[in-house]
């Protein structure tokens, strides 16, 4: 590819579409034609921020992609990449008049368009760029080689026009820190090679002119020497057996040449490759064979051979470098390849999306997966070795990885993540409803920490929730916050539901009974002193207010409810349980029994530290506890029963017990008998009565599980008794 192709657009229109449309059908064709003609209609008066003409650049643009070998969807992008931008009104007849690859095309160029390296930026708003780029640009390799072509032609324009500008300056050092650097890992010689030496052109006009002054100072006798190298080495060639081979020299980069002095610290008479011939073959073997008469030839410089084929480069690059002294004395490189490695060091990854008349599609799964895996390699050879560098690897490699979704979209996560993390990332409601996943098409469970490159696919449920143990940190479920916030979020809100749905109950069902079913709601909890009827539905559930209350509240002074409520407290059972808890894996802190849930062997526990009372210990599926570890996660320990200090001990749990029977006569004194026979000691006792109902709340002192287990059993055996549950 030569930068005097790029001038057909201005100066020979027919010739600039006879390069555009090479390759391609009748059809396709005159697609790219209709493409040329609205653009240049549509773009004729528009010029770039850089005060390059809008259609120049476009058929620039699209000519490099030509040159590439790309399929006409990425020519008429080309030729239409302004579209969204410039002439958006146009974009609905873009997408109704091309395939659907062009618009997708357009919008992935429209995204990376804004994607600019600041000037003067710091290093945090550069690793963020650097991040963002990279997100966007595995959607369509196309996207990527497009955007490569369009910033080689602004680099062109300002050759071109000659004036030194800031703007100049700014894209050269984004160009040389961004581009070049993905266009080489991406194995895109020709655009790599051709933005370094503009870019260094601008950024160090002086150095450039002096290194391109040396090489034409011996640019005639160079040029005579490598046709005599090449003339001879076609016949040692050809003596080998070799048939189609082709020898001709190569032309050194001027940046390359000033990077390897800098680097090596070289004069510019020690550059080994000024003088360059390549030699392409049909076969690996071939590569060598050739090797070796070239050693025979001349001897090899020691250290100067490099075995790419056989260790290829991150960007897959393959061939073979060798330094030779001449018969002259001097230095001579010579680099053996296969055809194929050749076309894949010029075209790199747009080798593999050549265009083939009368081909099927073929899908890019597999390439955007490796070209995924080279991104993150490329990141680390965006600058030297530096501290930006070390905060770039730190904060883009170390903690993130990137995962496809089955459809090729990217996800970036922190490194740990599970395929539940990968799923709230992609919608809450597909978290939620997450039951199993595939990573990289074979069932995995969802602890497994997913590693960059890997394809995932959730398997949800058509309806429910997360499950409690994702909030286990022990079980490794979840990774990410975000993850952990929507999952108690979920369970807050089923909880407030579920609260809100019984105290509704309660407090209607208490109004149809006294015949109050069209009370206002409002009224009722203000006079309460509640702010919303929401707040007594929460009161009610919770039994912070009882069917006297509601009643007392409906009905003039003086008028009875029907209700019966009696409350009988017998003596406060002691809840301190210092010494039959391990906190932490440590006893004797102080410790006590919650309240709320009566905890006692073997129940699942965990500690609350509070202020001042030492740590309250609850039953791990305790309500309160769930609402407390949303405000205060902070303050949850790790917390188990003491089976050593249980041993021989005798000790005794408060316990809350519920009965609820058909009311009756002699209920009560039927019940306590059981307590009796069982010897539980009752310490307290709670009994409501509605509508023939009674339901009865019992605390009592249980030794140990099996006690109670039996007397919740002898209970259910009871005349009239309906259930009978732990509270």
């Amino acid at each position: 590819m030569v930068a005097t192709q790029l001038t057909l657009a201005a100066q020979a229109p027919d010739l600039a579409l006879a390069a555009l449309t090479e390759g391609l059908s009748v059809e396709q064709a005159e697609a790219v034609r209709e493409a040329h003609e609205f653009a240049r209609g549509v773009f004729a008066e528009l010029r770039l921020s850089t005060g390059e003409p809008v259609f120049d650049h476009a058929v620039a643009v699209a000519l490099i992609a030509a040159e590439l070998r790309l399929d006409p969807a990425s020519r008429i992008a080309g030729l239409l990449y302004a579209v969204p931008v410039r002439a958006p009104e146009h974009f609905e007849w873009v997408t109704a008049r091309f395939d659907a690859d062009v618009p997708r095309l357009l919008r992935g160029l429209q995204r990376l368009e804004g994607l600019r390296l600041p000037a003067g930026a710091d290093d945090a708003a550069q690793t963020e760029t650097l991040r963002k780029m990279l997100l966007a640009l595995v959607e369509d390799i196309r996207v990527v080689l497009l955007r490569l072509a369009s910033r080689l032609q602004t680099l062109r324009w300002f050759a071109s026009v000659g004036e030194e500008t800031t703007a100049r300056v700014d894209y050269a050092r984004e160009s040389l820190a961004l581009y070049a650097p993905l266009a080489n890992r991406l194995g895109v010689g020709q655009i790599k090679w051709e933005i370094e030496d503009l870019a260094f052109r601008f950024l160090e006009p002086e150095t450039y002119k002096r290194i391109a002054r040396l090489l034409d100072e011996r640019r005639l006798e160079r040029e005579a020497f490598v046709a005599r190298v090449v003339q001879r080495l076609s016949a040692e060639v050809a003596a080998l057996g070799i048939a189609g081979a082709e020898v001709y020299g190569r032309a050194k980069h001027i940046y390359s040449i000033w990077n390897k002095m800098r680097k090596k610290g070289l004069d510019f008479s020690q550059v080994y490759d000024v003088r360059a011939v390549r030699v392409l073959v049909p076969a690996v073997a071939d590569c060598y064979a050739v090797l070796s008469r070239v050693h025979e030839l001349w001897p090899p410089i020691p250290g100067e051979f490099d075995d790419y084929i056989a260790r290829p480069k991150p960007n897959g690059y393959q061939s073979l470098h060798t330094a030779v002294r001449a018969e002259d004395g001097r230095p001579l490189e010579v680099q053996v390849r296969t055809f194929e490695m050749h076309r894949h060091a010029e075209f790199g990854v747009a080798a593999h999306w050549r265009y083939k008349e009368g081909a099927a599609k073929v899908s890019p799964y597999d390439q955007k997966i490796a070209l995924l895996r080279s991104l993150l390699a490329w990141r680390d050879e965006v600058v030297d070795s530096s501290e930006w560098a070390d905060r770039v690897r730190h904060a883009v490699h170390d903690d993130a990885i990137f995962v496809l979704t089955p459809t090729g979209r990217v996800i970036d996560l922190p490194q740990g993540a599970t395929p539940v993390d990968f799923a709230y990332r992609i919608h809450t409601d597909v978290g939620h409803r997450c039951r199993g996943a595939r990573v990289d098409g074979q069932l995995v469970p969802l602890d497994t920490p997913l590693r960059s490159g890997q394809t995932v696919e959730v398997i949800t449920a058509k309806e429910g929730g997360p499950s409690r143990d994702w909030l286990n940190p022990a079980l490794g479920y979840v990774k990410t916050k975000t993850a952990r916030a929507k999952i108690r979020a979920w369970f807050a809100l089923q909880q407030e539901a579920e609260l809100l749905a019984r105290g509704r109950s309660l407090v209607e069902r208490e109004l149809q009974r006294e015949g109050h079913g069209r009370t206002n709601l409002e009224k009722l909890a203000e006079r309460l002193g509640f702010k919303s009827p929401e707040a007594l539905y929460r009161a009610a559930a919770r039994g912070e207010v009882g069917s006297r209350a509601i009643v007392q509240a409906l009905q003039p002074v003086g008028v009875e409810s029907s209700a019966e409520v009696v409350t009988v407290p017998l003596q406060a059972p002691s809840a301190r349980a210092s010494g039959a808890v391990l906190v932490g894996g440590q006893s004797g802190l102080l410790t006590a029994l919650a309240r709320c849930c009566h905890p006692m062997p073997p129940d699942e526990i965990v500690g609350f530290v509070t202020r001042g009372r030492g740590v309250t210990i609850h039953r791990a599926d305790c309500r309160d506890l769930l609402e407390l570890s949303l405000r205060h996660p902070e303050r949850l320990v790790d917390a188990q029963w003491n089976e050593v200090a249980g041993v021989g001990a005798r000790r005794a749990y408060p316990v809350e017990i519920q009965v609820v029977a058909h009311d009756r006569q002699g209920l009560l004194r039927d019940v306590s008998e059981i307590f009796t026979l069982q010897r539980l000691n009752v310490t307290a006792v709670q009994t409501v009565t509605t509508q023939h109902r009674a339901r009865m709340n019992f605390t009592v002192e249980t030794p140990d599980a099996e006690r109670l287990a039996s007397a919740i059993a002898a209970l259910r055996t009871v005349p009239d008794v309906l259930e009978v549950r732990r509270r």
